[in-house]
């Protein structure tokens, strides 16, 4: 900037006479800053500057000194300065002159650009303002609806017009506890426990498609009608699948609990957003603050889920936490504030579903739970949920149809679901006929039961008659209990004492174990020393049993073989053998019961120790408790002496 002074005073003083003398020289310098500074300021506001630093004369006269001393009061803006000065001095004052207007220019430019660009941020604020007040304006009176939401309105609204027939889930879906088939104890338990003035936490336990959702629902609207009840008109029937829920470690979402949206990451509301305040969202548990969760397969649970579950229930309430969070900022508003410092409520009953055992739920859940086992549904159930779903689709039916379809399933479900595609099957080939004409023939079902790959739920079916060397046991697995064919041949030893026994290895070690008790049992008992044959039992089916409960049914079959005494066929055993005699308690005795009657058992024997968990209302079938082996022999050995030896 200086240089650049310096050339037009150069140029305006010795370009057209290069040949002044220096006093000459000095007093056009002279001049021209006057000049330059009359450009800087503009003429008046140089001679009111003047006139008010009292340089006005000073900078009129003749004289270069006084002149000088007037541009000294100009720049450096002090009237105060009076001394005149010298000749051989003014050069240098020049320069310091030329200095400070080079720095003045300098500032000048600098202040020009920032004016420049503030002027330009203005503009652009403004810009956006008239914006932002356009828009505002334009959903105050147009809402938030454009061309392309108004179009994709219109294409839902044309989807809501458009439907298919009801579906049969809709239609045969059960409106009352008299639709739920074959479940009568385990629906009093369950309402009993909510009724109550302090009710239950429940698992249900059970198979598929045997009413324990719908149950479930009924009972919170059963509950709500009787006096004394917590649960108020409002109370509401919240459901999730414990399948679909998934711990997530960063805590971003949690739907069953409920999490928070930090303004950065997750996108709070964006008045919240723009002034970094987290956003808590309660989950289903606040929803179902004052009626009922169902958890449906709470057996699929996440084991961290089911935990913090645990940590609700205690507590009745959800609390939140964000590193967002500040106590002291004045913009929170107070329903965020509330929840952070109070959380939400979340006082509710728990019922959860689940087709899995008792070991696959988190034992501090259960212990803070009634549970409530729903029962696997018998063939003649099967029949009347067959007949019923017959009734409510309007379907005709043949006489056998219901009873076919309950040999190849045990869930009301599945069995709806034969009869729909039975008759799906007969409108095809009958699709010039009538609906009311159309008849579902047990061709239909063979063939929707051959499609599907359908297997019998029961192979082994009881019998009349009497049969040497062979003996039903009973399994059980998960809820459904089975039937277990066991075979048993005894041939003489070649030697003496050299006999074997077969076992075939799939049934597992234990059932094994149970053979070789079953034999020292005989030999003890009778006399009968087993190694004086080659034996071979075998678990029909290869099906492989995990507990000892087959041991009395061995020694029986072992027994028969051995002494070629003929067993009965519509009894089933169940038991473990020690080695003294006894028949010792085992697991699964309700499910093992069921299982018998599907197979038209007519007599169950059981060890002693488990009377207690034979259902009260069983209807069908005979228990008959036994504490040793000589109890079991005259029937499983119809009309024989008691006595084991032959």
């Amino acid at each position: 900037m200086k240089q650049f002074i310096e050339k037009f005073i150069k140029t305006n003083t010795q370009e057209n006479e290069p040949y002044l003398t220096n006093k000459e020289l000095i007093s056009r310098q002279i001049k021209v800053v006057y000049e330059l500074l009359a450009h800087i300021y503009g003429s008046d506001k140089l001679v009111l500057k003047a006139s008010k630093l009292d340089a006005l004369q000073l900078m009129r006269s003749e004289k270069p000194e006084e002149r000088v001393l007037a541009l000294q009061r100009l720049i450096f803006e002090d009237p105060t300065l009076a001394d005149l000065p010298k000749e051989e001095e003014i050069p240098e004052i020049l320069d310091k002159i030329k200095d400070e207007i080079a720095d003045i220019l300098a500032r000048r430019t600098v202040e020009e650009d920032i004016e420049k660009k503030i002027t330009e941020k203005m503009q652009q604020r403004h810009e956006e303002y008239v914006r932002e007040v356009k828009m505002q304006v334009l959903k105050e009176t147009a809402g938030p609806e454009n061309a392309q939401t108004l179009k994709k309105l219109a294409l839902l609204e044309k989807l809501e017009r458009s439907k298919l027939a009801t579906s049969a889930i809709d239609v045969l879906r059960p409106q009352k506890f008299a639709d739920i088939v074959g479940q009568e104890r385990a629906i009093r338990a369950l309402v009993s426990k909510l009724a109550s003035p302090f009710p239950q936490h429940i698992i249900i336990y059970g198979p598929p498609g045997v009413g324990k959702t719908t149950a479930a629902r009924l009972a919170l609207e059963t509950a709500k009608k009787i006096a004394g009840s917590p649960f108020s008109r409002e109370g509401k029937f919240v459901e999730v699948d414990g399948s679909t829920l998934r711990w997530d470690p960063r805590e971003i979402t949690n739907p069953l609990l409920g999490s928070v949206h930090d303004p950065i990451y997750q996108g709070a509301r964006r008045d919240l957003a723009d002034t970094g305040i987290p956003e808590p969202k309660p989950g289903l548990v606040t929803e179902a603050h004052g009626g009922i969760l169902f958890i449906d397969e709470i057996g699929e649970l996440d084991p961290i889920l089911q935990n913090k579950l645990l940590k609700v229930l205690e507590d009745k309430r959800v609390y939140f936490e964000s590193s967002y969070y500040d106590p002291d900022d004045p913009n929170i508003p107070k329903y965020i504030k509330k929840l952070f410092e109070e959380g939400a409520p979340a006082d509710f009953i728990l019922i959860g579903a689940t087709t899995r055992e008792p070991e696959y739920i988190n034992p501090a859940i259960r212990s803070r739970c009634a549970e409530v086992y729903f029962e696997p549904l018998a063939p003649g159930d099967i029949e009347k949920i067959v007949r019923r779903a017959a009734e409510k689709l309007k379907v005709n039916l043949e006489d056998k149809g219901a009873q076919i379809i309950s040999q190849y399933t045990t869930e009301g479900r599945k069995a709806t679901n034969i009869l729909c595609d039975a008759y799906a099957m007969a409108c095809y080939r009958h699709r010039k006929q009538k609906k009311d004409e159309i008849i579902v023939t047990e061709n239909d079902i063979y063939e929707v039961i051959q499609t599907g790959r359908l297997v019998p739920n029961v192979t082994q079916k009881a019998s009349s008659e009497l049969e040497v060397g062979r003996v039903f046991g009973l399994g059980v697995m998960g809820f459904l209990g089975s039937v277990l064919e066991i075979e048993a041949v005894s041939f003489p030893a070649h030697k003496e004492g050299m006999g074997s026994i077969r076992f075939n290895d799939t049934a597992g070690s234990m059932a094994k174990d149970s053979v070789f008790n079953a034999a020292s049992v005989i030999r003890k008992l009778t006399g009968e020393d087993i190694s004086n044959y080659d034996v071979h039992i075998n678990i029909v089916g290869g099906g492989r049993i995990d507990g000892p409960s087959a041991g009395a049914a061995i020694t029986m079959v072992l027994l028969s073989a051995v002494q070629n005494r003929p067993v009965r066929q519509d009894i089933a055993i169940t038991g473990e053998i020690s080695i003294q005699g006894r028949v010792r308690a085992v697991g699964g005795i309700t499910e093992k019961i069921y299982g018998a009657r599907q197979a038209g058992i007519k007599k169950v024997l059981i060890p002693k120790e488990n009377a207690q968990d034979v259902p009260a209302d069983l209807k069908g079938i005979t228990v008959i408790p036994v504490s040793k082996v000589e109890e079991m022999l005259p029937h499983v050995f119809s009309g024989e002496s008691s006595s084991l030896v032959s």
